[in-house]
């Protein structure tokens, strides 16, 4: 029997890693043979670095860069085994964990560390940087990223407007003359499941502005002047890129990457799966258990469970997909199906507060993983 093991991190709990090594811990007693692959998966947020980093036996590097409120934090980049790829999230330099109800602001929040973390990607000599563009607490278009690697965004009277969605109203022209010429001869990757424009009742402002503080004024305000932005970017650069699908990933900053450093949206969980050479690793796969913290019909929008069921499920037809959640929620049956999920399971061992949960999340990830195997293994010799 061969078993795989493919989960994504279970938010604010456990690492993809961790939650691999649950399920792992609660199997390997029921099915001490097996032939075992774990691989801890990510769609672009969460764990994407470290998840790239350990599939290519790379190393994880340190930086000292602006935070979304500008003062200095030390961010982490991975460096993959051969060197010439680096994998950065842009949730390190400029992350809502940096920001509190109190803090948060995304009138003022840069994107300016996310563009240091690019430049000591540069500095490495790479030919490629993939960014995960989850978990942003910025709704600058990226203007911060473009203004670290050298671009100048200026007033009309020629002066550099300050950090933040809030000022982008003040742009009048922009300047790349001095933008890092390295830029253009690495390949620049974004990873990333949204499909949201950049503006307009599906943009950056509206739909994820009010998880970073943005009330509603606000929200019109960024959303005002990322259409000013664009507009400025169409003028200056001659690219028209606000209604891309995805534009608005991270407030915008995959808006800002494609303008200035030329970078190419990808799925998030596309990308992980081709770079952790999953469909090699599924091959000859009879069970694959994958997971996340919460399940719902919107897993099936470039979420890690649905993107491990159907690669698996295509190279190993015979296989079957579980996955395990912390939480599920509404239309799940959208997710079941002969090319998709086979059964879904929530790993909370009895009725308990959320706190709870997450800190037993571990310990019922291995109960309920165990439970089920021995429900496979009770049907197993049912059958022989």
């Amino acid at each position: 029997m061969k078993i795989v093991i493919a989960p994504d991190s279970f938010k604010g709990s456990l690492t993809a890693k961790e939650v691999s090594q649950a399920i792992y811990a609660g199997i390997k007693p029921i099915f001490p043979a097996a032939d075992y692959e774990l691989i801890p998966m990510a769609d672009g947020g969460e764990g994407t670095m470290e998840t790239l980093v350990s599939a290519n036996e790379g190393k994880i590097l340190t930086t000292s860069v602006r935070s979304p409120l500008n003062y200095l934090v030390e961010a982490k980049y991975g460096l993959l085994e051969n060197q010439d790829t680096a994998v950065i999230e842009m949730a390190q330099a400029s992350g809502i964990q940096y920001i509190t109800a109190e803090t948060a602001n995304p009138l003022i929040a840069t994107t300016f560390g996310s563009g240091q973390l690019i430049k000591a990607a540069l500095d490495q000599d790479v030919k490629k940087i993939i960014i995960g563009l989850g978990g942003s607490a910025t709704n600058d278009g990226g203007a911060g990223m473009a203004q670290a690697l050298g671009a100048k965004l200026l007033d009309r009277f020629g002066n550099e407007i300050p950090f933040g969605g809030g000022h982008l109203n003040d742009l009048d022209h922009i300047d790349i003359t001095d933008l890092d010429p390295r830029l253009k001869n690495v390949k620049i990757i974004l990873a990333s499941d949204v499909k949201n424009p950049l503006t307009g009742k599906n943009g950056a402002s509206a739909v994820f502005g009010p998880q970073k503080g943005a009330t509603p004024e606000m929200v019109k305000i960024l959303d005002q002047n990322l259409q000013h932005f664009a507009a400025i970017v169409k003028k200056d650069l001659h690219l028209d890129l606000a209604n891309i699908p995805g534009a608005g990933a991270a407030g915008g900053l995959a808006f800002g990457l494609m303008a200035f450093a030329g970078a190419q949206l990808h799925s998030g969980i596309d990308l992980v799966l081709k770079e952790t050479n999953f469909a090699q690793k599924v091959k000859a796969a009879n069970l694959v258990f994958t997971g996340e913290g919460g399940t719902d019909f919107q897993t099936q929008y470039g979420k890690t469970p649905f993107g491990v069921a159907q690669l698996a499920k295509k190279i190993a037809p015979d296989c079957s997909v579980i996955c395990l959640t912390g939480n599920i929620g509404a239309g799940i049956d959208q997710l079941y199906g002969d090319d998709k999920i086979d059964a879904i399971f929530a790993t909370e061992s009895g009725a308990k507060d959320l706190a709870q949960a997450m800190k037993d999340s571990s310990n019922d990830i291995k109960i309920l993983s165990e439970n089920i195997a021995r429900l496979l293994k009770s049907y197993h010799f049912s059958q022989n």
